[in-house]
C-alpha cells in the first residue's frame, strides 16, 4: 500500500466523493476523439449522438464513480445530436465544464446540459460549415488540384492541410469552451439565469427542428376531380394550400409527434408505419411520389 501523507487516511484516498479534476488536455483529447468518431455509428434516430457520447466516456468515467451516476450521464448524451465537428468543439468544452460542475454537486440539471447542446448545435454548425467546409476546404483543394495538375507532387500533401487546420482549431476552441463554460456556469448559478438559458436553448431548438421539418418533409396529394366539361377541375392540393401551405406535411409531423408522445417511443415502429402509409397512399392515389 502506498505511504500515506500526514493527516491522510486510506478512507480519504479511496473516497468516492473526491471527484478528480478535469484538465485542459482531457478536454482537448475528448474533442479529438469526437472528431475521429463523430460520423461512426450514425443513424437517423440519433445521428452523431453515439460518437459524441463515446468521446465523453473518458471524462464521464473520471467524474462519476457510481454506476448509476455514470449510466445517467451516458443516457442524457445519447439523445439526438447533429452538428459540424470542428467549430462546434466549443460545445464539447462547455458540456464537459457543466458535467464537471454537476459532478461536484452544483445545481446543474440534465435539462440544462441537453438544452445547451440543442440550442448551440445549429448556430455554431452554421458558422463551422461556412468557414470550414464552404471556404477553407475549397481553397485548399483548389490549391492541391492546381499543383497536382502541373505535376507537382506537393499537391498530394497539400490536402493534409485541411485536417491539420481542423485539429488545431478544434482543440483550441474546445479549451476555450471549457474555460468559458466553467466561468459562465458559475456566474449563471449565482445570478439565477440558468432557467433563462434552458428556456432560450429549448426555444432555439424548437425553431431549428421546425425548420428542418419544413425543409425535409414534403407531402402532397395528386387527387383531382372533374365535374364535367366546362367546369374547373377540383384540385384537392390547392384547397390544402389555400388553408396553409404545407398543411399535409405539418399533419405528418404532428402525427409523428403525437405517436411518440402518447403511443410509443420505438422509432422503428414509426418508420415502418410511415412506409406503410406512404405505400398505401401511392397505391390508392391519395399521395403523390415526390419528384
Amino acid at each position: 500500500m502506498a505511504e500515506l501523507n500526514k493527516g491522510q487516511t486510506a478512507e480519504t484516498i479511496t473516497s468516492p466523493n473526491q471527484t478528480p479534476k478535469i484538465t485542459e488536455k482531457d478536454v482537448k483529447n475528448s474533442w479529438l476523439l469526437y472528431y475521429l468518431v463523430a460520423e461512426m455509428g450514425i443513424s437517423y434516430e440519433r445521428l452523431q449522438a453515439l460518437g459524441f457520447t463515446v468521446s465523453l466516456l473518458p471524462i464521464l468515467r473520471k467524474l462519476y464513480k457510481t454506476k448509476n451516476d455514470l449510466k445517467d450521464a451516458i443516457k442524457r448524451h445519447l439523445v439526438f445530436y447533429n452538428t459540424e465537428a470542428v467549430f462546434v468543439s466549443l460545445i464539447n468544452g462547455i458540456v464537459i465544464s457543466m458535467e464537471e460542475q454537476k459532478a461536484h454537486g452544483e445545481d446543474v440539471t440534465s435539462e440544462a446540459i441537453t438544452g445547451v447542446k440543442t440550442g448551440l448545435m445549429g448556430p455554431l454548425a452554421g458558422i463551422g460549415d461556412s468557414i470550414d467546409w464552404a471556404t477553407l476546404k475549397p481553397i485548399i483543394f483548389a490549391l492541391a488540384a492546381t499543383l497536382s495538375a502541373s505535376g507537382n507532387p506537393i499537391g498530394a500533401f497539400v490536402l493534409l492541410l485541411l485536417p491539420i487546420v481542423q485539429v488545431i482549431v478544434g482543440r483550441t476552441l474546445a479549451g476555450i469552451g471549457y474555460k468559458a463554460g466553467r466561468e459562465s456556469i458559475t456566474e449563471m448559478l449565482a445570478s439565477g439565469r440558468i432557467q433563462q438559458l434552458i428556456t432560450g436553448a429549448k426555444t432555439m431548438g424548437l425553431f431549428m427542428m421546425g425548420a428542418l421539418s419544413s425543409t425535409y418533409i414534403a407531402v402532397k396529394t395528386p387527387i383531382k376531380i372533374n365535374f364535367g366539361s366546362g367546369n374547373t377541375t377540383f384540385v384537392l392540393q390547392k384547397v390544402f394550400d389555400s388553408i396553409a401551405p404545407g398543411l399535409l406535411s405539418l399533419a405528418v409531423v404532428m402525427f409523428i409527434y403525437w405517436w411518440l408522445n402518447k403511443r410509443s417511443q420505438n422509432l422503428s415502429i414509426v418508420v415502418l408505419l410511415i412506409v406503410a402509409i406512404a405505400l398505401l397512399g401511392a397505391f390508392t392515389g391519395f399521395l403523390a411520389p415526390l419528384s
